[in-house]
């Protein structure tokens, strides 16, 4: 029987568990998928020795780096693993490589939505998942703001912006925008990004990379102002696939 695993913390809610343990039972693979919610990143060398392949989420995408034996190119790229493949080596050491399936699972659900007029884009947050969606959109050709709710650096001026500092002109030139915290996930989905909704339209498309609740406060509000709306579940889907090719040296 081969073993994967999440980790992450907290775990409450796994698409990832549920997907693969439906996908093992319905195609008859003799596997088995577990959770490991870690309290600190320190903990994924013990999993990884017992695993075939292991998906990584929040907070531990950025965190787990340094742990891993090689990335591939594109994880190299964005700084940010959401997927690990794990081969035991004859002389007992256990070989790690991360790789980022995120932004393929979000460029193949996103880019069906997209349209002349999305040129630009504001991606709210910094983290691992702001990272693969920051790459997926400027692969195709969408200039990327990041939103942080923390102080801007020299360096980072020009690529992120404060939420504070949102006016009304650059909400309109930004048709596209996309929420990677987790604000609004259950079970807090009261929770939602202060962004001026007010100067959305109908040439907006906002993305979710949440997925429960299906609909956000985010995607509601967008929707109420006539915007095109989507939720992370494509998304998920589509790394989740991109993982299992991966695990199987497909």
């Amino acid at each position: 029987m081969r073993h994967f695993g999440i980790i992450g913390n907290p775990l409450k809610q796994s698409f990832s568990a549920k997907y693969f343990t439906e996908k093992f039972k319905r195609e008859g693979i003799d596997a088995e998928y577990s959770l490991y919610p870690l309290a600190d990143i320190d903990g994924c060398v013990n999993v990884m020795a017992h695993l075939s392949g292991m998906n990584v989420t929040i907070p531990y995408k950025i965190a787990i780096l340094p742990y891993l034996s090689e990335l591939d190119e594109i994880a190299e790229a964005i700084g940010a693993v959401n997927v690990v493949r794990c081969v035991l080596q004859t002389d007992g050491r256990v070989y790690t490589k991360g790789y980022n399936t995120d932004c393929i699972g979000f460029m193949n659900s996103i880019r069906p939505l997209l349209q002349e007029h999305h040129k630009s884009a504001l991606v709210l947050g910094t983290g691992g998942a702001a990272k693969a969606v920051r790459f997926g959109l400027e692969k195709m050709g969408i200039k990327v703001t990041n939103v942080t709710r923390k102080e801007v650096s020299e360096e980072n001026k020009g690529k992120w912006i404060n939420y504070r500092d949102l006016t009304k002109d650059i909400v309109q030139n930004h048709k596209v925008i996309v929420n990677c915290t987790p604000l609004g996930m259950w079970p807090e989905t009261e929770a939602y990004a202060q962004i001026p909704y007010e100067e959305i339209d109908s040439e907006h498309l906002l993305y979710d990379c949440i997925y429960n609740p299906e609909k956000t406060i985010f995607l509601r509000r967008g929707e109420e102002q006539g915007a095109t709306i989507a939720n992370g579940l494509g998304m998920l889907y589509g790394q989740a696939e991109a993982a299992w090719e991966i695990w199987n040296n497909k």
